[in-house]
């Protein structure tokens, strides 16, 4: 048996071990071992990490912008260097196939190359007081966008490295420091991309990455008076517990959905079974933006519920290595959660069509019909690959049945008739709708949005900056 890899975490340009001496261990999600330990920092630790960010924030924020630029675009080609290496961790901790750890690198390269340059083209506004009744063409007012000081960036386990990077990149491209800190399980990954960035030659203390329990320092560090605004993608009961303690402090929260697929009586639908196929299944359905339940007209439904039954039961599944469809979830508490809203769904009445078997924390791909709004599984965010159809007798009950969830993050409304498409796309809450397409997070530079449970804030390349930032007046007076 190989030796189990210790991870430090960075801190002051350093990887550096934790002074308390405790370990956390990263278990793989699809093999019965622990793949490394990352570092349980101290509540001190934490306070030191974020202290040191507050010169170096002021340091930063003055260097020469195209120096930044430089800095970050470094990064982005180190990422790519690396990008086999990191892959392999990305698949080890959180059973992503190998194809989409692969990609989620490049994504992540380009993704902090377009940052750049969005940054590099935000300009500097100005007004004139002669243009309001009664002013001045003595007054002239110059709007800047000045960095916020030290973000923390919360990021989820599912995309590792890419949804780190989209906190990372526009916050320091737009001069704040931050302090990093991911989830448990893909702290490993953060690591790696940590590596990256240390080779690159950033300031020491413009970037801490901690590592830990959120029960342990989460709450701690997100409350903490040097921390000026927080980044946080996760699961919803945390991002409520979160915005309880946001007064006067910019926060932007990415949560769950529970995201309808509303396919209409003119849909086309063989184009609506290959998008729902691939928006509900992807990576066994963990996905914030994944299709979790399918709103289908009686006209159209025994057709569409036909075609989606033999496309399930043609769905590939396997460990990561092989790169099929379906791959054990991120733990056994996932795996459980989901097993037990399929067994509830069966005793409740839906129609089993196709699933309900596990292997450890590979659930096989499950697919109901005739689910009702009375069942759990019409409402509840099951982060796996488990997708109910529920059958409706027009475009006013799909709406109904769509804006009744807690959720509102994306949907997809499926329909040749462009006019109806749109006219039920603006009834819908949510605060992305796809038209013809499975919902999702891309392209990056797209704001990306939720209402009610799903989020605050907003997410996009541009959007991002405008959050970490802040406008400032100069007034000056001729």
């Amino acid at each position: 048996m190989s030796e189990i890899t210790t991870y430090q975490y960075y801190v002051g340009g350093k990887f550096v071990n934790s002074t308390s001496g405790n370990l956390i261990d990263i278990e793989c999600p699809y093999e019965d071992r622990v793949i490394g330990r990352v570092q349980a920092i101290s509540k001190e630790e934490a306070d030191a990490a974020i202290a040191a960010t507050k010169s170096a924030q002021i340091a930063w924020a003055d260097t020469d912008l195209f120096k930044r630029a430089e800095l970050l675009n470094k990064w982005a080609d180190q990422l790519e260097i690396d990008a086999k290496d990191i892959a392999q961790i990305i698949m080890q901790e959180v059973g992503k196939t190998w194809n989409d750890a692969l990609k989620e690198v490049t994504r992540t390269a380009d993704f902090i190359r377009y940052t750049v340059q969005e940054f590099i083209h935000t300009n500097d506004s100005s007004m004139s007081g002669e243009n309001y009744p009664g002013g001045s063409k003595n007054k002239f007012a110059i709007i800047k966008r000045i960095p916020l000081g030290t973000i923390l960036a919360i990021s989820p386990f599912n995309y590792p490295v890419n949804l780190s990077v989209a906190k990372l990149a526009p916050a320091l491209i737009s001069g704040n420091a931050v302090v990093f800190k991911p989830a448990t399980q893909g702290a490993i990954s953060a690591v790696k991309i940590i590596e990256s960035f240390d080779k690159v030659g950033f300031p020491a203390d413009v970037l801490q990455l901690i590592t830990g329990k959120g029960s342990d320092i989460g709450d701690y560090v997100s409350e903490h008076e040097g921390i000026d605004m927080i980044s946080f993608t996760g699961g919803a009961t945390t991002g409520r517990h979160l915005s309880s303690f946001s007064t006067m402090k910019p926060m932007v929260l990415e949560l769950g959905g529970k995201d309808p697929a509303i396919v209409c009586a003119d849909a086309d639908i063989d184009k609506a079974v290959a998008e729902i196929m691939s928006g509900a299944y992807s990576y066994s359905g963990q996905r914030c933006t994944a299709i979790k339940r399918v709103l289908v007209n009686d006209a159209v439904a025994d057709d569409l519920v036909a075609r989606l039954k033999t496309e399930v039961e043609a769905l590939t599944v396997g460990m990561p290595i092989d790169n099929p469809v379906i791959v054990p979830l991120i733990n056994k508490g996932s795996a459980d959660y989901v097993a037990d809203l399929i067994a509830d769904t069966i005793a409740v009445g839906a129609d089993l069509l196709v699933g309900n078997k596990r292997e450890g924390n590979l659930i096989y791909p499950t697919l109901f019909d005739h689910v009702t709004t009375d069942m759990r599984l019409a409402w509840e965010e099951p982060f796996g690959p488990v997708l109910p159809i529920i059958r409706v007798a027009s475009d006013e009950e799909a709406i109904k049945i769509a804006n009744a969830s807690e959720y509102g993050l994306q949907a997809s409304v499926f329909s040749e008739n462009f006019s109806r498409a749109v006219a039920i796309a603006g009834k819908i809450e949510a605060g992305s709708v796809q038209i013809n397409g499975r919902t999702e997070r891309g392209p990056d530079h797209f704001p990306f949005l939720g209402v009610k449970n799903s989020g605050m804030g907003v997410h996009g390349i541009a959007k991002t900056i405008d959050a970490m930032t802040r406008e400032k007046l100069i007034v000056v007076n001729l």
